[in-house]
């Protein structure tokens, strides 16, 4: 069950990717991002008042708004580093955020993965970077954007770990306190910055429907904490969302798929049968 738990979190994550990509495509990225956290937020929200359960301890939710600004922090170093650099360098590297959990889970937390499901590890990831690398005209040879990207994938990885560790008290109120988190870094950046607004339109669902499944996906990833699984595992098929965003570009844009990508969903799926059989 905790695998299945951490599969469907990087699909929803991959899904949620997708439409707030499409979205952001004509809309204001900051109307966007706001409107998904804000219909994230009473998604889970809700959940959590229909539970009726009382909030876990302070440190738990403390984890968890830290992890709701590292989530925002990732995001903006990725969109920056997007801007400013090649994205066949800086999404792959991004990418390779699913590393993070991986290593909390060996390093600090002792977890010890068989041998199967190491080396599911490591061919999923090999995957993950591939799916997610972008045709670059020049050759590779520029490193822009290279330091933002890092920085994504550790914030990134960072969320992961702070989902795992308040999810194995409460998963509903970790994903309510990560989307707290996050919610109160926009508030302070929309507050410097002031952009422009607009949450109403033909896209309001599309954005809604974003952020109830960027929810879903944390919720499920902390669920997957709680029913015992391990982080080094969980981290990996959690960070299966670029490929799953590249196969919906493929299958509803009929965006075309380079050698290598298709050769990564390929592997990310050889991955995780590994994992699944060991």
């Amino acid at each position: 069950m905790p695998l299945l738990l951490a599969l469907a979190s990087g699909l929803a994550w991959g899904a949620a990717d997708f439409l707030g990509g499409t979205s952001a495509k004509r809309r204001p990225l900051a109307a966007v991002l706001l409107g998904s956290q804000l219909a994230g937020a009473a998604f889970v929200g809700a959940l959590v008042l229909l539970r009726g359960a009382g909030p876990p301890s302070r440190g738990a939710l403390l984890v968890g708004l830290a992890g709701g600004l590292a989530g925002v922090i990732g995001l903006g170093a990725l969109y920056r580093g997007l801007a400013v650099g090649k994205m066949g360098l800086v999404a792959p590297t991004t990418a390779l955020s699913g590393a993070v959990p991986v290593a909390w889970g060996l390093l600090v937390r002792g977890e010890r993965p068989g041998p199967l499901q190491l080396a599911g590890v490591a061919v999923a990831i090999a995957g993950i970077v591939s799916a997610a690398r972008a045709p670059d005209p020049d050759g590779g040879r520029s490193t822009k954007g290279l330091g933002l990207a890092v920085l994504a994938a550790l914030a990134i990885g960072m969320l992961d770990v702070a989902l795992d560790g308040a999810g194995r008290e409460d998963p509903f109120w970790a994903t309510l306190a990560v989307r707290a988190g996050a919610l109160s870094a926009l508030a302070v950046a929309f507050a410097v910055r002031r952009p422009a607004l607009s949450l109403g339109g033909p896209d309001g669902l599309r954005i809604a429907l974003t952020g109830i499944l960027d929810n879903g996906a944390n919720l499920a990833f902390a669920m997957a904490a709680d029913a015992g699984g391990l982080l080094a595992l969980n981290g990996v098929l959690g960070s299966l969302y670029p490929v799953t965003t590249v196969v919906l570009a493929r299958v509803l844009l009929r965006e075309r798929m380079t050698g290598p990508q298709r050769a990564g969903v390929v592997a990310a799926l050889a991955g995780v049968a590994l994992i699944a059989a060991g």
